[in-house]
């Protein structure tokens, strides 16, 4: 049986330029959409934590699972976003609907994102293991200092390659879930949008920054609001950034009238 060919995907948009001061309008945004649901928002960010804890005390892969999973989940919350935004009612299983329409993808993306995490903690053990072994050679004061230097270069290097990959990160769920770029070159365009508007992502991550730690106050409980703020934000960015450079969808045109049956 013969399938028809399957239209290829449209090329993914080039990033626009952002203003700096947006960061605030998309934290804004994302409180604004919270505010339209909150009661639902909230019971999303309890599943979500309920499952990244849950992954993360599996034996043996609970390290690896996690990270993993982030991107299906964090796409889910993205569509919930859309919906909102779109003046639908937010399914609670919309925190799923990345399992269930791009699974594969996103799974490949929380893959590059744990092995971005292993090749950062590699090459920060790599230099701070090198200055330990020489600091030995050297011996006394002077190898003391050589190793806290090698370790302190260590931990530069590994925050560094982890900013970098949180670039990467960045919009790549929303990429492949709202636009379905290819995983890869969603995390490149993720990290190209996020250095082209290297000011405005800064400004943004001081204010979530901020925000974590208001959040933990309450015994961590303001982060089952922030986590679907910041979803929020990120959906406002993603349209801001890249949302008017997309294919425009086809217009339907009107609705044909009811005709008359044939005799």
């Amino acid at each position: 049986m013969n399938h028809a060919p399957r239209p290829p995907h449209p090329p993914p948009p080039a990033p626009g330029d952002v203003a700096p001061g947006h960061a605030l309008n998309w934290l804004a945004e994302g409180w604004r959409l919270f505010m339209k649901a909150p009661a639902q928002w909230v019971i999303q960010a309890l599943i979500f934590f309920v499952i990244i804890a849950a992954l993360g005390m599996l034996p043996f892969l609970g390290w690896a699972a996690a990270p993993v999973a982030l991107p299906v989940l964090v796409a889910g919350m993205l569509s919930g976003a859309q919906a909102v935004d779109r003046g639908e009612p937010l399914r609670i299983d919309a925190l799923f609907d990345g399992v269930r329409r791009h699974a594969g993808n996103l799974l490949l993306v929380g893959a590059f994102h744990l092995l971005g995490l292993l090749l950062a903690a590699m090459v920060a053990a790599a230099i701070g293991g090198s200055a330990a072994l020489t600091g030995m050679a050297v011996g006394a004061m002077a190898g003391m200092g050589m190793t806290a230097g090698g370790m302190m270069l260590g931990v530069v290097a590994f925050t560094v390659l982890w900013a970098l990959l949180m670039m990467a990160l960045w919009f790549a769920p929303a990429l492949v879930m709202l636009h379905e770029v290819a995983p890869l070159d969603a995390m490149k365009l993720s990290a190209r949008a996020c250095v082209h508007n290297l000011l405005a992502f800064i400004v943004l991550a001081a204010l979530l920054y901020v925000g974590v730690w208001v959040a933990m106050i309450p015994a961590g409980l303001g982060m089952l609001v922030l986590i679907p703020v910041i979803a929020g934000a990120l959906y406002a960015a993603w349209k801001e950034t890249f949302s008017p450079l997309l294919p425009a969808p086809p217009d339907p045109g009107p609705a044909p009238a009811d005709e008359p049956p044939e005799t």
